[in-house]
């Protein structure tokens, strides 16, 4: 063998290897804790210009940053206890009428497909994805952390620069916190863009269905609402129930589900997106369903809901990093 050909690896190499490796597996083992912790920046970000807000009328952070965080903390859990209870008995009657629905509906498909030993999974899929959900917010553990780190992170405003500034040069740090800044400010947009939509498609579907007389409106409407959270996908899924109910009633309340889950999406789409989520994320459509299938396979539910600010996080990143050559090359 040529001497000249043969290719040399230094022990430097082989270390920083195996240490990058290592490094994969403990962010892997501690993804929880950098999901707790990537929920809490996404709140900071969404509450911090408000109590920027308090501090421009000489309101001291630690008070400014309380009376924020209380507010969002009664208008959140009072939403919860307001909405969960009706939604409950609405969702487990839904669940129990459903099959039963759909084998009216369609018997042939029924008969063809084989849903019935489909169906007797569904307990299991559903006990599965409510033990995920509970698992979530019943974690003590989990959700005390994310609310302290929530509160850390809005009391000191500059936590994370100082931080930055400990483990990179100047001109390195100066180049992170444009990062930060900007990405708090795109998470900020997302976030509460978000809220907006959520709550106004699941309006719009509540009245609509209450409208046309479909049964369980609440669980559907909120439904509606929860998988605007699940880009591109989730409006069609949450269509599918509400329309099989009204196909189970008439054909006419079929078609009166089927027009009037159009028309939400065609105002969703053409009005209400533009609006307000205006460029707070502006995702290529195959890289947004890219995001939602890895933070799926990831994270479990958890990951498809973090799927997008965590796709918007790096996208910033990346962008910063690409254009920061340039900017230096040609400052203004």
């Amino acid at each position: 063998m040529d001497k000249n050909n043969t290719i040399e690896i230094s022990s430097r190499t082989i270390v920083f290897t195996v240490f990058f490796l290592l490094l994969l597996k403990f962010l892997w083992l501690v993804q929880d804790i950098i999901f707790s912790f990537f929920i809490a920046f996404i709140i900071m970000s969404a509450l911090k210009p408000y109590v920027s807000f308090l501090e421009r009328y000489r309101i001291p952070r630690f008070l400014a940053a309380f009376l924020v965080y209380l507010i969002f903390l009664t208008f959140f859990f009072s939403i919860i206890f307001l909405i969960v209870p009706p939604l409950l008995t609405e969702s487990t009657l839904l669940f129990r009428v459903l099959p039963s629905i759909l084998e009216r509906f369609a018997p042939n498909a029924m008969s063809l497909l084989n849903l019935d030993s489909v169906f007797q999974y569904l307990p299991d899929i559903a006990s599965q994805f409510f033990d995920i959900v509970k698992g979530i917010f019943s974690n003590a553990v989990f959700f005390i952390s994310t609310l302290f780190f929530a509160f850390y992170l809005l009391l000191e405003e500059n936590v994370i620069r100082k931080i930055i500034a400990r483990f990179f040069s100047e001109e390195k740090a100066k180049t992170a916190t444009v990062v930060i800044d900007k990405a708090e400010k795109r998470l900020n947009a997302w976030f509460w863009g978000e809220i907006t939509l959520m709550t106004v498609v699941g309006l719009l579907t509540y009245v609509g269905l209450n409208l046309i007389g479909i049964r369980y409106a609440l669980a559907l409407a909120v439904l509606a609402g929860l998988l605007e959270a699940v880009p591109n996908l989730g409006p069609t899924l949450s269509s599918v129930p509400a329309i099989l109910l009204g196909f189970a009633t008439s054909p006419v309340m079929g078609f009166a589900a089927i027009a009037l889950y159009f028309i939400v999406q065609q105002l969703e789409n053409n009005i209400i997106v533009p609006v307000v989520m205006k460029k707070a994320v502006g995702l290529n459509p195959i890289i947004t369903l890219l995001a939602l299938l890895i933070g799926g396979k990831m994270g479990g539910v958890l990951g498809i809901l973090l799927a997008i600010p965590i796709t918007v996080f790096l996208e910033t990143v990346l962008i910063e990093v690409v254009n920061a050559p340039k900017t230096a090359e040609n400052p203004r």
